[in-house]
């Protein structure tokens, strides 16, 4: 599979676009912006040849994402499950005949036959992605009428903490048209509106996707949009087109409304991929020359005031080494209660309910087996196999919602950590210099062990069943089935155990994973307006003509 890297010919437009975009980058790298790069990069993908206009399917986890992709496709190719499925970015264009390719992070790539690509999608086959997939990309003949299109489908997206790959945020920038798909089994959340608020700094084209209708009379699916349409409008004082949608009931109704908004977008790419160049530059531009103006009143001021100005706003509250004590003091606490929580949540909630569960199994099964001791043990160890596996994946798979009492503290106090050094930065930026800079969202999520770990069981502490010769069963077999029903509360009680270890780990990795991104950010950050604040001395000429030089351009573009 061929990935075109050639620059497009002599479009004036995109070379204008493509001279601002040169322009940002050495303004960037001379004052080192590094808070950009991730923009610039995604800028920057736009100028191929045969550019396809990537249309995302955003929205949290277990929204109904891979479940609409299959609808309009007409197959059902992507997984879907009970548990966040999808854990790599699955990408879908038309071609004549199906195909599949893995690229993996390695910049390898093989392909595999489109029955199996849940090996490397799914959160079951591929684990916390251990597999290394960068993308899964799709061809199929069904997207013929969206030629120009590529429909990305992407785990369960976190505005910027996340499970199992930070691809979903790293890739949020490179957005062409979104589709937000939201359940109209819950209310329009805030994580919601923290998405589609970063989606607006991404593209001009953003389309909410009301999943599930069939769970709401056409009253009340009027009544749930209206409220969407007013939320939004006072929230982000924008509107948005809202289109409801269901696999179930009315599908192809729905589609024909989305048709129409595809087969729009095929139709007039070129004019669409400029619309959105257009769009990603202009946000480009001006979070540029937000940071240029920091450099700019910084360069005016002598030597003594800047250093006062970097003593007013890399101040003590903001320090690196205390937010890291702090994230990190945080992270541990939590970290250290995950496992009591779960463990204590399991023993209130499960561990009578499964013992009785597998005692009235056991009770009723065992009769029917035919053997001698030997026999009758390994079928008792099969059986304790093939229901404890079942029993806590369901567990798993139901109640996993109530095991994230220490994930969901630790994102609220760090958010609230993190979000009170951006205001803190930012408002002593404003108070020193009059400018005020944009803050980020903070959201997060994860996924299940989808395998609970079932051990072996030790049925005796002697190998009774090794002298089945000495024991009749028509003796002794009442003895033995007894003392098999007797194991059962032990057993219900180790299986939950080692359950709530399974999660602490997969939990506490996650806060670890959380921790460690926010650092990042804070580092990031304090380094980009350190350097600003140290490196523009001298430099007021310079700094005014990139500015003004940016502003030209871009009144340009526009005309």
């Amino acid at each position: 599979m061929e990935y075109q890297k050639e620059n497009l010919p002599g479009d004036p437009i995109h070379n204008q676009a493509q001279d601002i975009l040169n322009t940002i980058h050495t303004a960037c790298t001379q004052f080192h912006i590094s808070s950009l790069n991730r923009q610039i990069e995604s800028c920057e993908s736009l100028f191929v040849e045969n550019q396809l206009i990537d249309v995302a399917i955003l929205g949290q986890f277990k929204a109904g994402k891979s479940s609409f992709i299959n609808s309009l496709i007409g197959k059902p190719i992507l997984p879907v499950g009970v548990i966040p499925i999808t854990t790599v970015i699955t990408r879908l264009q038309y071609g004549p005949t199906e195909r599949a390719y893995i690229r993996y992070f390695d910049e390898k790539q093989s392909e595999v036959p489109i029955q199996e690509i849940d090996e490397f999608i799914s959160e079951t086959k591929n684990p916390a992605n251990k597999k290394n997939v960068e993308f899964v990309d799709i061809k199929h003949p069904a997207l013929k009428n969206y030629v120009g299109l590529r429909f990305v489908d992407t785990p369960g997206l976190g505005s910027v903490f996340k499970y199992n790959t930070a691809i979903s945020e790293e890739w949020l920038p490179n957005v062409g048209t979104a589709i937000v798909v939201i359940s109209s089994e819950r209310p329009l959340s805030e994580n919601d509106l923290k998405l589609i608020r970063e989606l607006m700094g991404y593209t001009p084209k953003i389309v909410l996707l009301l999943t599930k209708v069939d769970l709401l009379s056409p009253e009340q699916q009027g009544e749930v949009i209206k409220f969407f349409k007013d939320s939004l409008k006072r929230e982000l004082n924008r509107d948005f087109q809202i289109l409801p949608y269901s696999t179930v009931h009315g599908t192809e109704i729905f589609k024909r409304q989305l048709d129409h908004l595809f087969s729009s977008l095929s139709e007039n790419r070129d004019s669409e991929l400029k619309n959105i160049v257009h769009y990603k530059i202009r946000s480009l531009v001006k979070s540029c020359i937000g940071y240029l103006e920091i450099a700019l009143k910084t360069s005016l001021n002598s030597d003594r005031d800047r250093n006062e100005l970097k003593k007013l706003i890399l101040g003590e509250k903001v320090n690196y080494e205390i937010i890291q004590s702090e994230l990190s003091l945080i992270a541990r606490e939590n970290m250290l209660q995950t496992r009591t929580l779960i463990a204590t949540y399991l023993e209130n909630t499960q561990r009578s309910t499964l013992t009785a569960k597998l005692t009235k199994k056991l009770s009723e099964e065992m009769p029917t087996w035919k053997g001698n001791l030997w026999k009758l043990t390994r079928r008792y160890e099969d059986w304790l196999m093939e229901t404890l596996t079942k029993e806590l994946g369901y567990i798993s798979k139901n109640e996993y919602k109530h095991f994230f009492g220490t994930l969901k503290k630790t994102q609220t106090s760090i958010s609230r950590s993190v979000t009170l050094f951006r205001n803190l930065l930012d408002a002593n930026i404003e108070k020193v210099l009059g400018i005020r800079l944009t803050s980020p969202d903070w959201i997060i999520e994860v996924s299940d062990p989808s395998h609970p770990d079932v051990g072996f069981i030790k049925v005796f502490d002697f190998h009774f069943d090794l002298l089945w010769f000495l024991f009749p069963m028509l003796i002794f077999r009442r003895i033995f089935e007894k003392h098999f029903l007797k194991q059962i509360p032990r057993v219900v009680e180790i299986h939950l155990s080692r359950l709530a270890y399974q999660w602490e780990v997969r939990i506490n990795k996650v806060i670890e994973e959380m921790k460690n991104q926010a650092l990042q950010y804070v580092h990031d950050e304090i380094k980009t307006i350190d350097a600003l604040l140290s490196q523009a001395r001298g430099q007021t000429d310079t700094i005014k003509h990139i500015m003004r030089d940016l502003q030209e351009k871009m009144e340009m573009l526009k005309s």
